[in-house]
């Protein structure tokens, strides 16, 4: 257990058995046909672990038939030498099995004293004997290598990586340090009783090395032997890094020293790494709650054994001897008989986890209130106080402020992630280069790489970092995301919600809306696939742009594709603006409007597509009669459980929906960067946020979710708008 195993060697146990053993377990009977029969061969497997679990079966292999029979000796060294001895000649290969492997990191081979016997003996025998070492070193790095395409070639990105033995399990080390650096080492705890990780491939060949600097530590080891708080706090920190980590390896040798006093604190909900897991290691893993259990020996017969028998097979299939069989032969054998690691699932269904971070920040001193000590200074301190506290909230360093749990696809992906906060305002942002809130959000992208987060939502921060996240994103170590295209998408969403929600356009035989939509920037890459999607819902539908011939391909290209369909295309937007129900701005004008909303008539529902927004709060003020929507808030999928961010329970804003989507859809990727948004994304990210299970939860303003009230008032104005309409004029 790993709480004994505190300031320990790593000691092979050395229980001798004391019980008289029957010939008739070494030699052949007569219903086991010895060398030389008519086609059984037999493979026998001689082992250093319990002998309560051996087994004798029959199986075929590489088309022949082969008894296998396991002998365990219970940890007694001699008692396997005797084993050994008494099979060679009499079995067609001998697999040696739970052993001490040498270490294949360091200056040279280090091999257990107490079972170099063992080797050495094996090198005598007549029959083929093996450890199984070969298959043991194509089998771990194969598992992650294959892994990690089989499920995406994402599969342990970033992910936060424990390993209790770097020394043991070096291979799946090197191998899985190629897609994420966030690994941890044990060795010098558990080794040497040194309260120090390795946190690098590198470090751990120094440390194999003898050269790294944490072995200067060695002295303490005696002392921390026989020091409880030593002990206890290894025992902690050793806790608590595998409580951290979303992937635990464990070594096969020894495997419940290593995990014997681990329990669902520790292990639920993680990915274990192990080689050969036994059905009693499968079922205490499961019994604390692990997701995904990993074995990097290919299951390839009806029961689970060891990677001695199966390269035991092998020679014998062969007619090999160790000496002579090639990697070569293994490679073919391996890809032939697709011996592909066994990944089980201790729930009987798949799980998978992706990570998310999200960088979010407070809109106004309000918000700042809800810090601690920041609403005790706002009790007390007068205003110009809070205007300071703003400022020097500011320079405060990213830190998580919630988890966020419990996000779940209908495709059965789950995804988990964290709030990052900065604490700079937007005016604040404003009142500072683009460098300066680029450095807060770099910091932050560094924390949720710590974190294991495979991408990171930036929110509505494109106006504050000047190029719209693309420095952001190049000079990040995990991908980038604003959120754009999502806002993009479900503020069309929202905008179709609102016109039904208002309730005063009829809809129409053909079930379009009687009424006029615009689209401004409408040959665009976004405008252009809103007036298409706008042309399946209204009667009519106006295009706005300053390129006419696009406008008239366009128009032709709207109406070839969509019936019952009137287009209108102009260059001026404010030529028919007064008619209008809805308009979509799908682009800017720089230093200009790019409407005029006093000349839009009540009950015009504006949706803003646009990022930086086109409109501003004073302007939305200055006309209640008109909705002008901002973007539409997203219910995410599964029972979710995060710290207020200003809107009910379970929903958050688009920008970071598109996060959480492509981390379900396993898209870690720089998807929505630049000023510039690509419809192709807005209509993938739509897309894909149906297939994981998001709905359209609320529908935002320029100063945030609207409520019934906001759609009462303004469809109040619309119906008071018509019925004036209606009325005979005064005058004759």
């Amino acid at each position: 257990m790993i709480l004994k195993m505190i300031g320990d060697k790593y000691n092979l146990q050395k229980n001798r058995s004391t019980a008289k053993l029957n010939d008739s377990t070494f030699f052949p009977t007569d219903d086991m046909p010895a060398k030389g029969g008519e086609s059984m061969k037999t493979i026998v497997n001689i082992t250093l672990a319990s002998g309560k679990e051996d087994y004798d079966f029959t199986t075929r292999f590489m088309g022949q038939d082969f008894r296998i029979q396991r002998f365990g000796t219970d940890g007694d060294v001699d008692k396997a030498a005797d084993l050994l001895q008494e099979w060679d000649t009499r079995a067609d290969a001998i697999g040696m099995g739970y052993i001490q492997f040498p270490f294949t990191i360091g200056p040279k081979k280090l091999v257990e004293k107490q079972t170099k016997k063992l080797y050495e003996l094996g090198r005598t025998l007549k029959t083929p004997f093996t450890t199984g070492d070969s298959i043991r070193m194509v089998s771990h790095e194969w598992c992650i290598r294959h892994l990690q395409y089989k499920f995406g070639n994402n599969y342990f990105n970033n992910s936060r990586v424990l390993i209790l033995s770097g020394m043991i399990n070096s291979t799946i080390a090197k191998a899985i340090t190629e897609y994420t650096s966030n690994v941890k080492f044990c060795d010098p705890i558990l080794e040497h009783g040194i309260p120090k990780f390795l946190n690098s491939f590198n470090d751990l060949e120094l440390y194999a090395k003898g050269i790294h600097g944490v072995l200067q530590w060695v002295p303490s080891k005696q002392f921390s032997n026989y020091a409880m708080p030593l002990r206890t706090f290894n025992e902690h920190i050793i806790r608590q890094a595998i409580q951290q980590a979303s992937i635990v390896v464990i070594p096969f040798y020894e495997f419940y020293k290593y995990a014997g006093q681990l329990g669902l604190k520790e292990l639920s909900g993680k990915i274990v790494i192990t080689s050969t897991a036994y059905e009693d290691r499968v079922k205490f893993l499961a019994n604390r709650g692990v997701d995904v259990i990993i074995d990097t020996t290919p299951k390839i017969l009806q029961r689970v054994v060891g990677v001695s028998v199966l390269e035991a097979l092998i020679l014998a299939a062969l007619e090999k001897t160790p000496d002579t069989l090639t990697s070569d032969d293994i490679l073919e054998v391996i890809s032939g008989l697709r011996m592909d690691p066994r990944v089980v699932y201790p729930s009987g269904r798949q799980k998978r986890i992706n990570r998310f971070a999200f960088v979010v920040h407070p809109l106004s001193q309000e918000y700042l209130k809800k810090i601690g000590p920041v609403k005790l200074i706002s009790r007390i301190a007068p205003k110009s106080t809070m205007d300071t506290v703003e400022r020097l909230m500011a320079y405060s360093p990213p830190f998580v402020y919630s988890k966020v749990t419990g996000v779940k696809s209908p495709t059965g992906v789950e995804a988990e992630g964290w709030l990052i906060a900065i604490g700079t305002t937007p005016k604040q942002m404003l009142a500072h280069s683009p460098e300066f809130t680029n450095d807060r959000l770099l910091k932050a992208a560094k924390i949720a790489k710590g974190l294991g987060a495979q991408i990171m939502g930036l929110g509505a921060l494109t106006k504050a970092m000047g190029d719209a996240g693309m420095t952001v994103a190049r000079m990040s170590e995990i991908p980038i995301t604003t959120g754009n295209s999502y806002s993009a998408s479900a503020a069309l969403w929202a905008a179709a919600e609102a016109v039904r929600r208002i309730g005063v356009l009829e809809t129409t035989k053909s079930k379009k809306l009687n009424g006029k939509t615009m689209v401004i920037g409408a040959t665009g890459p976004v405008g252009s696939v809103c007036s298409k999607l706008l042309a399946t819902a209204f009667e009519e539908v106006y295009m706005v742009d300053i390129h006419d011939a696009k406008l008239l391909a366009l128009r032709e290209s709207i109406l070839n594709e969509i019936k019952n369909t009137k287009v209108h295309i102009t260059t001026r937007s404010d030529k028919f603006i007064e008619e209008m129900d809805v308009i979509v701005t799908a682009t800017t004008l720089p230093g200009h409007k790019i409407l005029d909303l006093a000349k839009v008539k009540p009950g015009c529902v504006i949706t803003d597509v646009n990022r930086p927004l086109n409109f501003t709060i004073k302007d939305a003020k200055s006309r209640p009669d008109v909705l002008i929507i901002a973007s539409g808030e997203i219910t995410l999928p599964g029972q979710v459980e995060m710290k207020d961010i200003g809107l009910p329970p379970g929903v958050a804003y688009a920008s970071l929906a598109e996060a959480i989507v492509l981390a379900l859809e396993g898209r870690y990727e720089t998807f929505s960067v630049g000023r510039e948004i690509q419809w192709e994304k807005v209509s993938e990210i739509y897309k894909l946020g149906l297939k994981h299970g998001m709905k359209l939860a609320a529908i935002s303003g320029l100063e945030g979710v609207l409520k019934d009230e906001d759609f009462d008032r303004v469809r109040a104005h619309t119906v008071k708008y018509k019925d004036s309409l209606k009325k005979p004029s005064a005058k004759k």
